[in-house]
């Protein structure tokens, strides 16, 4: 009955991304010299970042968060992803400078590489309502991948890219950087 049991909970965490975010498995980073940082770690499903036809995309979760955000930058409509932004004017303007500096179509590719399959979403971390999503994003044609991350925010149920300096998401840059320098499992 037990092992019946655990396989219902499973499956319900699998079906329910946004309950499994907030279930993740409770962390500690400890560098010398700094305070001691706690955290939630959650991975998602291989290819949960890779866009689906009948998707219906919403906010609701820091993932779900970062594909509408990834949609409307991969399409070049800055003013739409601005619009998830805890400051965005200031994103938008950030956005339309990078996108005059490399180009309208190598916009929209770098952020499509984000559904590429080849890519992936490694891992969701969680301080409180703050949220950083790890992507390794493989290099093309045979160059290097790098792991790149975004920040988001729980805004009362809605997930927005958390442009704001705090505590709480320099704490989640320090995660970021001891992931990239191989000091987490």
């Amino acid at each position: 009955m037990r092992g019946v049991l655990a396989a219902l909970a499973a499956a319900a965490l699998a079906a329910a991304p946004g309950l499994r975010a907030q279930a993740g498995e409770a962390r500690f980073l400890e560098i010398e010299g700094q305070p001691r940082i706690e955290y939630r770690l959650q991975v998602h499903p291989a290819n949960a970042h890779v866009l689906t036809q009948t998707a219906v995309l919403s906010p609701d979760t820091a993932l779900n968060a970062a594909k509408l955000l990834n949609l409307h930058l991969s399409t070049g409509d800055i003013e739409e992803a601005a619009v998830l932004s805890t400051s965005p004017k200031r994103r938008f303007e950030v956005l339309q400078d990078y996108r005059q500096s490399v180009g309208e179509e190598a916009f929209k590719r770098v952020f499509a590489q984000y559904f590429d399959p080849a890519n992936r979403l490694l891992t969701e971390v969680a301080i409180d309502r703050h949220h950083l999503l790890i992507w390794e994003l493989r290099g093309n044609a045979g160059a290097p991948s790098h792991l790149a991350g975004q920040y988001f925010i729980d805004m009362e149920g809605k997930f927005l890219l958390n442009d704001v300096p705090s505590p709480a998401r320099t704490q989640l840059r320090r995660v970021l950087e001891a992931y990239r320098a191989g000091r987490l499992p």
